[in-house]
């Protein structure tokens, strides 16, 4: 019985959010961003996550010039759906809101390779290459100690080696890229103006100034304050208050 009801509140609560959903769209069509805005957040509210859902709500706050919360609606999408070219392109335009401009220190020599290479695909595809990757070598090996003739043996040999190395590497690099994914903590600021200091308190000297809407990345927190990164490789720590972290 207690399954029965529990079926019954699963199904009903997602027929709530897919009309929360489709309610929102209806709003969004006719220019009423603002209450699309609290259907899609109804929809939040009933534990409903999908890309779709952030980035409807990115262009719901984008058409009413908020830029803190389009960008970060617009982040909370690409974290689920990463590949997605109209959101990465929506989030170039709102970033274009911003006050801030801070340029991106880039990686270089091997550091650059590892992490051009893995950023290829997400972690989970590269997963799911290394799935493809086994099963072939299992069929290479199979077919080298069953196969008879020499010239086969020959080849299903080397191309175990191959598809070894190939999994081998598609194994790091999903490895590499996952724990990039669970170190690497983005936040939005989203207060007008956000002060910087040199240490977790208000009496210290404030470094820089931030304002809504700049990407940042969390290194670490303490009571409340958190230290951040800017993407120049500048630090330093900030109200917790003042920002929002994308994969929270």
């Amino acid at each position: 019985m207690k399954k029965i009801i529990f079926i019954v509140l699963l199904t009903t609560q997602f027929f709530f959010a897919q009309s929360g959903f489709d309610r929102g769209n209806y709003l969004y069509q006719k220019g009423r961003y603002q209450e699309a805005i609290k259907e899609y957040e109804s929809v939040l509210a009933s534990q409903q996550h999908s890309s779709e859902l952030y980035f409807n709500l990115g262009n719901c706050y984008y058409k009413l010039n908020k830029v803190a919360p389009a960008v970060y609606n617009y982040e909370k999408a690409l974290v689920l759906n990463p590949d997605d070219a109209e959101i990465a392109n929506n989030l170039k335009f709102a970033n274009k809101m911003q006050i801030d401009e801070i340029k991106e220190v880039p990686a270089v020599g091997f550091s650059k390779m590892v992490q051009d290479f893995t950023s290829i695909f997400h972690y989970n595809t590269w997963a799911w290459i290394s799935v493809g990757l086994s099963t072939l070598f299992l069929v290479f090996f199979i077919g080298y100690y069953f196969s008879q003739i020499s010239l086969s043996k020959r080849i299903f040999f080397i191309g175990m080696f191959v598809l070894l190395f190939l999994l081998l590497t598609s194994v790091s690099a999903a490895i590499s890229g996952k724990n990039n994914y669970e170190n690497e903590k983005p936040a939005i600021v989203f207060v007008e103006i956000a002060e910087v200091h040199s240490e977790p308190q208000k009496a210290s000297n404030t470094v820089f100034t931030l304002h809504e809407g700049t990407k940042v990345f969390v290194l670490e927190a303490l009571e409340n304050w958190k230290k951040i990164q800017l993407t120049d490789g500048t630090e330093g720590w900030i109200e917790k208050t003042a920002i929002k972290e994308v994969k929270n």
